[in-house]
């Protein structure tokens, strides 16, 4: 399944984002801990970095993340130039209010009334950009919701004296080249619903949960696990949760409804589907679809190298 999403608005933003970018001073990028890479786009790496502007990453969600490997992923962003990386939930003040002096140290040469620092906030969609703004401001000055592409324009907010916000609206890239990253933005609830099945994206998360962290599904849903595949697994959570339908069959839809929402709301644990070492195995494997059909295949996934310490 190839998932892509592009709505008109976002094809403006992205012009617009062209030209702000022009007149910043700095880029905050706001990542999906659970998924950095996959949710990292493509187009605000190109512009900063033909802008030659520095990025303060934001791993946004890493309360619900694996801490193991979000710790790989602040060691592999660090290790890049002109980016400074930070794990945090944006949904605490706390963290929110390191933001500006990370960002200060990051452009030392801004930050006074006679040279304010002017920042973007750039993301995909429903990664926490508004939530970020909000907790910034100490105020309603963005539009929060669940469901993907809130924000539709640009506003530009003054953050004190001496530093400027942009809010971006929430951005993908025209074509997500890699089918696992489409499945693991909708798994993360990036896409809208109408540019994907549900029952696909349960099956995806189904896979990726029996691999990595198969003792959350143990814990949440009190599975035996023994013998049980993807399917079997979003079946199981419809006998759990008595999901019917009318006659007598399991509700799969609706079970696949909930293992997603059980992921995106941590009621699974600290989940994360991808890697440093797992990108780079995707990287390395996989075949664009033009050359399917000359005797190679397409790699998807990630190596099963993510262990919960408890795990044997």
């Amino acid at each position: 399944m190839s998932i892509q999403w592009f709505p008109g608005h976002m094809n403006a933003a992205r012009k617009k984002a062209a030209e702000t970018m022009e007149n910043t001073d700095l880029v905050i990028e706001v990542l999906d801990a659970r998924i950095p890479q996959a949710s990292c786009n493509p187009m605000v790496e190109q512009l900063r970095v033909f802008r030659q502007r520095p990025c303060l990453k934001i791993l946004n969600k890493a309360d619900l993340a694996d801490p193991n490997a979000t710790k790989q992923w602040l060691d592999f962003y660090n290790a890049q130039k002109d980016v400074f990386a930070v794990a945090m939930s944006c949904k605490k003040p706390a963290d929110v209010a390191k933001v500006p002096g990370f960002a200060q140290k990051l452009a030392p040469h801004r930050g006074v009334p006679t040279k304010p620092l002017r920042m973007m906030i750039m993301g995909i969609p429903n990664v926490g950009k508004s939530t970020l703004m909000n907790a910034l401001l100490k105020k309603r000055v963005a539009n929060v919701g669940d469901e993907p592409a809130v924000t539709k324009t640009q506003q530009r907010l003054y953050l004190g004296k001496n530093m400027i916000l942009t809010d971006t609206p929430g951005m993908l890239w025209p074509k997500i080249e890699h089918p696992t990253d489409g499945l693991m933005l909708a798994a993360s609830h990036a896409i809208g619903i109408n540019a994907l099945i549900e029952e696909e994206i349960a099956t995806f998360l189904a896979e990726q949960l029996l691999l990595h962290y198969p003792k959350s599904l143990v814990t949440r849903y009190g599975f035996n696990l023994e013998g049980m595949d993807a399917v079997a697994v979003i079946e199981g959570v419809a006998m759990k949760r008595g999901y019917k339908l009318k006659g007598g069959d399991w509700d799969f839809e609706k079970a696949s409804h909930t293992l997603l929402l059980d992921y995106r709301s941590g009621a699974l644990g600290r989940i994360s589907l991808e890697t440093p070492a797992s990108r780079e195995h995707l990287l390395a494997t996989y075949v664009p679809p033009v050359l399917l059909g000359q005797g190679k295949s397409v790699q998807t996934g990630m190596e099963p190298e993510i262990e919960d310490e408890d795990q044997e």
